[in-house]
């Protein structure tokens, strides 16, 4: 460390932020184990010994409609977070993901001119998405920190200097054999395919996409009898209803790596899935209105974030009207099969892909490149 560093602010807004921002902490204590933490965060980062002063669960929200809908919240949060973070004077700032709320943050800081160094981890997809946003970062932020390989190239082309160390994903293990337990806790048979439901982690993405899924089962059954069915929950969303042939699982690690085929939400969850070998064909629902923005806005071909780190389609994607029975039906097929062809052909670009995904040590990496 090139200072002593007594105090670091960190804000995470979203259950996958949360996950990785407490990794990052415990690396970063593994360095400088005197240093504490306060910030925004959610259970994860709570247990790694971050002093909680907004939750999560009052700050995950998505899309246009929503956020307005909870601006005043919102807007109470924000205010309240500056106040503290004037209040306890960091030596740091580390924004993790949450852009809405963590690019206005920066913004502030920097303009009230407190002198503490601001680090983005989990950048901001400005590739796809308010590609403007570059000029606020190349002003308020001090350190870029990439999880994507393709995302740093394109940061550095625009003039921002970017760190990249790895994706988070790789320090998972999804080869752990803990399938005995995983089919009798279920009560299923193992020579019989399992699929895996990824609705998504927050509300608004399950009431779009649970009534899709389970007309999709409907007709699936019916194809494919003796069909084995988990649906991986979150905490913090409500699946209703819950036929009983559909079994829940709190584990995603433990759901894909006993699963034949996945049909999961656009999100982490599908390069988790191919970080696993497990076959997945993309979902993705939203309000009209939102459907709207992202079309006048959007400038990405994919949404899967497997599709944009292989640079071409390797797994289905289904979205907006797309997103149908019928649709994902004849996508999930093959991928049941496991002598099919379409199923051995993705897997194989699953292989490539983790390769382009670095080493483990990322957290180490990052953290280190934060202390420096």
């Amino acid at each position: 460390m090139t200072a002593k560093i007594n105090s670091i602010f960190i804000v995470a807004g979203e259950p996958s932020g949360d996950v990785h921002a407490e990794k990052l902490v415990s690396a970063l204590k593994a360095i400088s184990p005197k240093t504490k933490f306060f910030g925004n965060g959610g259970d994860k980062m709570a247990e790694s010994g971050v002093e909680i002063i907004h939750h999560i669960n009052d700050m995950s929200v998505m899309g246009f409609v929503e956020v307005i809908k909870h601006y005043p919240k919102l807007l109470n949060i924000f205010e309240n977070t500056i106040s503290m973070i004037k209040k306890i004077k960091p030596d740091k700032i580390i924004l993790v993901d949450y852009p809405g709320f963590n690019l206005r943050l920066a913004k502030k800081i920097k303009k009230l001119k407190l002198g503490i160094p601001i680090t983005y981890f989990i950048l901001p997809q400005l590739w796809a998405w308010k590609e403007s946003r570059i000029k606020i970062m190349k002003k308020t932020i001090d350190q870029s920190i990439s999880i994507f390989p393709f995302e740093t190239d394109w940061y550095n082309s625009k003039g921002l200097d970017t760190f990249y160390a790895g994706h988070p994903l790789i320090e998972k293990k999804y080869r752990t054999n803990d399938s005995e337990k995983f089919f009798e806790k279920h009560l299923f048979k193992e020579d019989k395919p399992v699929l895996i439901l990824l609705p998504g982690s927050r509300q608004q993405e399950v009431d779009h996409h649970w009534p899709v899924l389970l007309d999709t089962l409907t007709d699936l059954n019916k194809k494919f009898p003796g069909l084995q069915t988990v649906v991986v929950k979150s905490d913090n969303v409500e699946l209703s209803p819950m036929p009983e042939h559909i079994k829940i699982e709190f584990s995603s690690e433990s759901a894909m790596r006993n699963g034949t085929a996945a049909i999961s939400s656009s999100g982490t969850a599908t390069l988790e899935c191919a970080m696993a070998n497990l076959p997945t064909v993309v979902c993705y629902k939203m309000s009209r209105l939102n459907w709207t923005l992202y079309n006048l806005f959007g400038k990405v071909e994919h949404i899967s974030i497997v599709n944009l780190i292989a640079k071409k389609k390797i797994i289905p994607e289904l979205i907006q009207n797309k997103m149908n029975p019928k649709n994902i039906v004849k996508e999930i097929l093959p991928y049941l099969d496991s002598k099919s062809k379409t199923r051995m052909e993705t897997i194989k670009h699953f292989d490539k892909l983790r390769k382009n995904l670095g080493q483990q040590g990322v957290f180490d990496r990052i953290a280190d490149f934060i202390l420096r």
